[in-house]
């Protein structure tokens, strides 16, 4: 598609902000109007249409994505998008660890155990930690307290979520992503390390390489997406 429009500017609109090409709104995928909570979200995305150039590419618009997802299946269902993330709590990669004799184990008590101590203190539960590959459920208390925190997220938090926890098979390492000291770049070490360990191990592949690369920008995409709809 050739690019149609000029002047990308943002706007206060309906409690929130909204991106305007050529002084019209823009509607999200299904057609409702995108508007966003922070004025720092509305010129990312401005930032996204004013950086395409006569043609326009949309691969380029991860962050309008993530919006218009926020908006069109969110918004209106968050009961929903919180029952699809918990099963994540229950199989979260950091409570599943190598048998102790196996030297995986070791660098798997280095990395994840100070994450999963810190998501315990910080909403106060427990998780359970298993050896091998057999599910064991997590308490009730943990689910119930989980299900809490994340009926307290708004849309657009949820969908960072829901891309932070899927790319990393982690909950905790979702979780914590989101918080505003996250270190993003131990966090997404921890949810590869098992990966890492296999390349270590048999040699690396380029193919592999890439994805992981690929896999590692659309988590750091996603933290950002929810810094900037909380950003005031």
């Amino acid at each position: 598609m050739k690019r149609f429009y000029q002047a990308v500017t943002t706007m206060a609109a309906d409690g929130g902000w909204r991106v305007l090409l050529d002084g019209r709104g823009i509607k999200t995928a299904a057609g409702a109007p995108q508007i966003v909570p922070t004025r720092a979200l509305a010129e990312a995305l401005a930032t996204e249409w004013s950086a395409q150039g006569e043609t326009i590419d949309p691969t380029r618009f991860p962050l309008r994505d993530l919006a218009d997802y926020a908006i069109d299946a969110i918004a209106g269902g968050a009961e929903d998008a919180v029952t699809g993330l918990l099963p994540y709590a229950e199989t979260d990669t950091l409570c599943y660890r190598a048998h102790p004799d196996e030297p995986l184990h070791r660098r798997q008590l280095e990395t994840w155990e100070p994450i999963l101590g810190e998501a315990e203190a910080r909403l106060g539960i427990h998780f359970t930690r298993i050896s091998g590959i057999v599910h064991k459920p997590q308490p009730a208390e943990t689910l119930a307290r989980l299900r809490h925190e994340l009926a307290a997220q708004d849309a657009f938090t949820l969908a960072a979520l829901r891309m932070l926890i899927s790319l990393s098979a982690s909950f905790v390492v979702g979780l914590l992503a989101i918080a505003p000291d996250a270190d993003l770049d131990s966090l997404w070490l921890a949810a590869n390390l098992e990966e890492e360990w296999q390349a270590d191990l048999w040699g690396r592949e380029w193919e592999a390489e890439e994805r992981r690369a690929q896999r590692r920008e659309a988590f750091l995409l996603a933290a950002r997406f929810a810094e900037l709809a909380r950003r005031g």
